[in-house]
């Protein structure tokens, strides 16, 4: 019997469905869980209360991240919850058999940097995590979405969770991005476009041209945003450059017979034709500029060469309100250029943009440069693979010959952890992913960005075009796999 054409969110779904009863929440079994120090305890204590054992906890891995100093590894903690955090981390995955990858392990990092690295993400998976930005692993073709600390708690004792069935979305960006434009800008593009909310109940499956041409760390960087816009997850079906991403990773599938029965899997998985979307889009990849955030959300975007709006503009009294006190707190003029904008503070890291292509293409694009006088650049690698990778590399030098603070892995400045964090009235370029009032530190002003841009505002010391950085066509090809 011939069934329904269906998409690649549909697929998993159906893959994973434990049981569900009509008008009620699924029960969906989860293939990984990942753990870090800030959502957990709560959890952890749970289990504890009711006698419960973690239930796969051959399925979980749990990292800390959130809460660890990018001082040097030997330096005590200046906060002193951050230190009990990932201490207690430390003492739950021992007590409950958990596989911790803690500070002073050589595969830690941020969460959704290393599951990839390590080849634990993997197409076709449902992966949760307490974490927002756990959409990130979609890239792989995964269904992976963030959940709230009951829910992890619930993961840990049943290795399932209660989930209503998400509405698909369909984001094509044709055609070809121009050099110096950026997997960030797309992401950026599309929050601008459709809002904060306008995924909301739905899945993003991404695909077109620009995607197809993008690496995995670029595709994981556009996935990583899709919470930003409303969307539960977001997801790009897997493909030849997945494949070569994954193989020979630790986790991923061996040689042989093994390998060759998960690729045969894995390409079963993208959408099939005449499987219908409940929305779409279109972008033009071809027409995007560099973007930069304005304002107190990831919604609030424009391109570079644009001007900050006007609240009378907005469509409604509601929007105009929210408008009028982003610019208030972000001291912004309507109509001004964002071009030229003075900054204080240029961060490149985060879950979003802290990988090993992120920092070569930074290194590329700063070196024989140096940051401006008023500025402090701090370059935080996503994690301890990501840093070894790019001192071996020379990439640290080429930072710290331009004046920019290289640092230890870690969340940093994104969370505003452990003194990483902007001065109130501070402005900064972030490649991170929120710039919400006080996110990057009490009364900091955040514009979000891509490397590219984050580097031509260090080197301007104001809001630059990374377009009109010379060589920038030579920089746009360096990247990794």
């Amino acid at each position: 019997m011939k069934t329904a054409p269906r998409t690649l969110v549909e697929k998993i779904w159906d893959d994973h469905v434990v049981a569900e009863d009509e008008g009620a929440p699924s029960i969906l079994a989860v293939d990984l869980h990942l753990v870090h120090e800030v959502t957990s305890p709560q959890a952890f204590t749970g289990l504890r209360q009711r006698g419960l054992k973690v239930r796969h906890p051959e399925r979980t891995v749990a990292t800390a991240d959130h809460s660890v100093p990018t001082t040097p590894r030997g330096l005590p903690f200046l906060d002193p919850m951050a230190a009990a955090q990932v201490q207690q981390l430390d003492i739950n995955c021992a007590e409950f058999g958990i596989p911790l990858h803690g500070i002073g392990d050589p595969s830690q990092g941020i969460v959704h940097v290393i599951g990839p690295q390590l080849g634990l993400t993997q197409p076709g998976m449902t992966i949760v995590c307490g974490d927002s930005h756990t959409s990130t692993h979609g890239a792989f073709g995964a269904l992976a979405f963030g959940i709230g600390t009951s829910e992890v708690e619930m993961v840990l004792a049943t290795q399932t969770l209660l989930q209503r069935k998400p509405k698909t979305y369909e984001v094509r960006v044709d055609g070809r991005l121009e050099a110096g434009v950026s997997a960030k800008d797309v992401i950026l593009a599309l929050i601008a476009r459709i809002g904060v909310a306008g995924g909301t109940g739905h899945v993003f499956e991404y695909g077109g041209e620009a995607i197809r041409a993008l690496t995995m760390e670029q595709r994981m960087t556009i996935c990583n945003m899709s919470i930003e816009g409303g969307a539960r997850a977001g997801l790009i079906a897997p493909d030849d450059t997945t494949f070569e991403y994954l193989h020979g990773r630790p986790h991923a599938p061996g040689v042989g017979p093994a390998w060759d029965n998960a690729i045969a899997q894995w390409r079963t998985l993208p959408t099939d034709d005449g499987a219908t979307f409940d929305k779409s889009i279109v972008i033009d990849a071809s027409a995007l500029e560099p973007m930069v955030t304005y304002g107190t959300n990831p919604g609030m975007g424009i391109p570079i060469s644009g001007h900050v709006p006007d609240p009378a503009s907005a469509g409604d009294a509601s929007a105009r309100r929210a408008l009028e006190r982003a610019l208030e707190y972000m001291d912004l003029t309507p109509g001004q250029a964002i071009l030229g904008q003075p900054v204080d503070v240029v961060f490149i890291g985060s879950c979003t943009n802290g990988r090993i292509s992120d920092l070569r293409l930074a290194a590329a694009a700063l070196q024989g440069r140096h940051v401006a006088p008023n500025v402090r650049m701090m370059v935080v690698p996503g994690s301890d693979e990501v840093k070894r990778e790019a001192e071996a590399e020379g990439l640290h030098e080429i930072f710290r010959a331009a004046g920019a603070d290289w640092r230890e892995a870690g969340c940093s400045m994104c969370i505003a952890m452990n003194g990483d964090q902007l001065s109130p009235g501070q402005y900064a370029v972030s490649t991170s992913n929120r710039n919400f009032e006080g996110r990057q530190g009490k009364g900091g002003r955040t514009f979000l960005a891509s490397p590219l841009t984050a580097v031509a505002s260090a080197v301007a010391g104001a809001v630059a075009d990374p377009r009109r950085l010379p060589g920038i066509e030579a920089v746009a090809g360096i990247g990794g796999r």
